[in-house]
């Protein structure tokens, strides 16, 4: 009996054996291959049912076996931050405010995408020597303007020196225009001048980081007090909103695009939307701030959200695919305005052209200091309430006192 059935029970282990293994390898392989479905979570509900579609039918066409499905949500950091967290997200992400350090226990490394050498901001999301994020686009700061408002003041050229601007935006008062749009009362449109701009004057990268090495890093004379001293010139000059205090930034990009206000001191990535707003893409300029009077400009390069792809996608070839299809073929960084994060990829945006023909020196940003920004949490510091502050205090030295005071008491509570 045992010489009839052994070969049998051998025979039925060694059936079990081979799917077995067949099954895993048929894992491994879908793993491996560009097939599946797979989501992409974005912050761009304008984009879903409309350029998403097409982004789909495109990624489709070029990979037969492959799928991507969009979800979009209004409050992208805090709800990735807790889904990343629960161990449940999509394939793809817009990765959030982590810890670079945590990055490994989400993210799969995409250095094998053969982009670490074409990009911006390799370390931007990368942690021991692997790059776990990639940026969506790049941004610089400059000035967004109506050609047509400069024309009817009597604009002819765009000023290169500070002294120039402010003459320029006398000319805008004078004929009836608001020179610069501020939108004070929404406050995230005020972080250039607490960030990009004092970097610029500066001309170092490192600018913010390098907070760490004083107990007073705000002066009125450095670049931090220069760059918010010029809003404040120009408030007290009568060149921004009537009533600052009652700024609306969807109702500004029409008064952009109208011609009622004349300039933003903005990101690139606004001029798409000024555009949308009721104007020709041809009355639409951008050049560098001139925040002195060297006819020199530096100014910052900075990453926008980063695409990060789940290291637990069952489909992970496919979400590195995309990744990759996003940032060469699909045109989003031509279509949000942005600056493309390969190096060798020319901006399609006509504004950024004029906007390079003024050879700016370009400041490409890095990561900030741990160490920092857990000084800046503690201090509780909204840089764009400090310009706020700032342009409406009596004397401004009392508010540049306040904040080195709140600085220092964080730095020194933290051991730094």
């Amino acid at each position: 009996m045992k010489k009839v059935y052994l070969p049998v029970v051998l025979l039925v282990i060694l059936s079990v054996f081979v799917t077995a293994c067949g099954k895993t390898e048929s894992q491994s392989a879908d793993k491996n291959e560009i097939s599946g479905t797979i989501t992409f979570l974005t912050n761009r509900t304008d984009m879903i049912g409309e350029k998403y579609d097409d982004y789909a039918k495109r990624f489709n066409e070029k990979y037969p076996d492959a799928h991507v499905e969009f979800e979009a949500v209004t409050d992208l950091d805090k709800t990735t931050k807790i889904r990343v967290g629960s161990g449940e997200f999509p394939d793809v992400v817009l990765i959030p405010t982590i810890p670079n350090s945590d990055l490994p226990k989400y993210f799969t490394p995409l250095d094998d995408l053969g982009l670490n050498d074409r990009i911006y901001f390799k370390d931007y999301k990368s942690f021991e020597n692997k790059v776990y994020g990639i940026s969506v686009g790049a941004t610089t700061t400059g000035i967004l303007y109506n050609k047509k408002a400069f024309a009817d003041a009597g604009i002819t050229t765009v000023p290169q020196t500070l002294d120039e601007f402010y003459a320029a935006a006398d000319k805008l008062k004078a004929a009836g225009k608001v020179a610069l749009a501020s939108n004070f009362k929404d406050q995230w449109t005020l972080y250039p001048w607490s960030s990009e701009i004092p970097t610029a004057i500066a001309g170092d990268a490192n600018l913010n980081n390098n907070r760490l090495q004083s107990d007073a890093p705000y002066q009125l004379d450095n670049p931090y007090g220069q760059s918010m001293g010029i809003i404040r010139n120009m408030y007290e000059k009568g060149y921004l909103e009537p009533d600052i205090n009652s700024t609306n930034w969807e109702q500004s990009k029409k008064d952009i695009a109208s011609g009622k206000f004349a300039m933003y001191v903005i990101g690139n990535w606004a001029i798409p939307q000024v555009i949308e707003s009721g104007t020709d893409s041809a009355n639409i300029g951008y050049f560098p701030f001139p925040y002195d009077n060297s006819g020199k400009h530096n100014v910052t390069l900075a990453p926008d959200w980063a695409y990060g792809v789940n290291k637990n996608s069952e489909h992970s070839a496919t979400a590195k695919a995309f990744v990759k299809w996003m940032l060469e073929d699909s045109g989003f960084d031509d279509f949000a305005g942005f600056i493309p994060v390969l190096k060798d990829k020319k901006p399609a945006v006509t504004q950024l052209t004029e906007f390079n023909s003024f050879k700016p020196k370009y400041l490409e940003a890095v990561s900030d200091d741990p160490k920092v920004t857990a000084i800046v949490n503690k201090a509780q510091i909204t840089k764009e309430a400090f310009v706020q502050e700032f342009v409406l205090a009596p004397d401004p030295q009392t508010i540049i006192d306040k904040y080195n005071a709140t600085w220092a008491n964080a730095k020194k509570s933290l051991g730094n």
